[in-house]
């Protein structure tokens, strides 16, 4: 009877188990619709946000700060624009605060380790910028083997998504590059399909990519709209670049929280699934142990009775 009891304490605690994951499931699911919504809106302004600014910058053909004032070094645009040999590189990881998101992190830090081990064969150095509790576990000790330990660690960013919280990113980036303590900056971060999947992206935010040289342009007889500036080009250019900054983290914290709400309601479906398969088949094995100890005892009271009358 003993082996009934454990069967029916298995069968009791995957039940709870199996609240919680369906719980789980129900409240990834609220959220992860609000979260696709706002990935789904902040995709066309990012996409013509980043299609003007490169034709702005195909229409710029010198970059000065002499009649600027820089407060930041988010403000100091014409260093930002600077292409430098790539000698050591900013790499942003956008990982979660909490687990139970089935294989989404796991991917995340694959993938960053998969492009430090390019960049130390190619003796390029890196400093890493984490968001996320779980990516920072996991990649602390990794990173430090590889010789590349984290630089800057962000736990809140992910759990709402602002554009305070990466404007911050952003500054403390683009200080870096204007200090020339890296010559590149890129975000390893998911893009969001859909309910189902997500891809895992390298995402390049300086040097700007899209952009043409004005030397190709005449060479290539590249005909660019005529584009005039008020009150002029550098002032616009000191405003535009912390905003294209700014978006791009944005829409990547925004992708990511997606994405991660989208793998942890299907990881929370498969589990609830499985609870209750296993519920099924506990059932099955416990009414199969109760029935052979019921037919035991029945066979040691009719045995008993045949040796009395015996």
């Amino acid at each position: 009877m003993a082996n009934l009891k454990d069967i029916k304490n298995r069968i009791q605690s995957v039940e709870s188990t199996k609240k919680i994951t369906r719980a789980m499931k129900m409240v990834a699911a609220a959220k992860v619709k609000r979260a696709e919504n706002s990935v789904k809106t902040a995709r066309p302004y990012t996409k013509e946000l980043v299609h003007m600014f490169q034709k702005l910058l195909n229409s710029v053909n010198e970059y000065t700060n002499e009649t600027l004032k820089i407060k930041y070094a988010i403000d100091d645009y014409p260093e930002l624009l600077q292409t430098r040999e790539v000698k050591s590189v900013g790499v942003v990881v956008i990982t979660s605060n909490k687990g139970l998101a089935g294989a989404y992190n796991a991917n995340v830090v694959r993938e960053t380790l998969k492009r430090l081990k390019d960049y130390k064969e190619k003796n390029i150095d890196v400093k890493l910028f984490v968001i996320g509790q779980k990516g920072i576990s996991a990649l602390r000790k990794k990173c430090a083997t590889i010789g590349f330990p984290i630089e800057k660690k962000y736990f809140s960013a992910i759990n709402e998504p602002s554009a305070m919280e990466a404007r911050e990113i952003a500054e403390d980036l683009a200080e870096y590059f204007v200090d020339k303590r890296i010559d590149k900056i890129e975000i390893v971060t998911t893009r969001f399909k859909n309910m189902m999947s997500y891809f895992v992206e390298d995402w390049q935010v300086l040097p700007v990519v899209g952009v043409v040289d004005v030397h190709d342009r005449i060479n290539d007889h590249i005909l660019e709209p005529l584009m005039e500036f008020i009150p002029d080009k550098h002032h616009i250019l000191q405003k535009i670049v912390p905003m294209y900054m700014t978006n791009i983290f944005y829409h990547a914290l925004l992708e990511a929280q997606a994405s991660e709400l989208a793998s942890r309601m299907t990881a929370m479906s498969a589990a609830t699934t499985n609870a209750e398969k296993m519920i099924h088949e506990l059932s099955i094995e416990y009414n199969k142990t109760r029935q052979t100890a019921i037919t035991q005892e029945i066979i040691e009271v009719v045995s008993g009775a045949n040796s009395q009358m015996g």
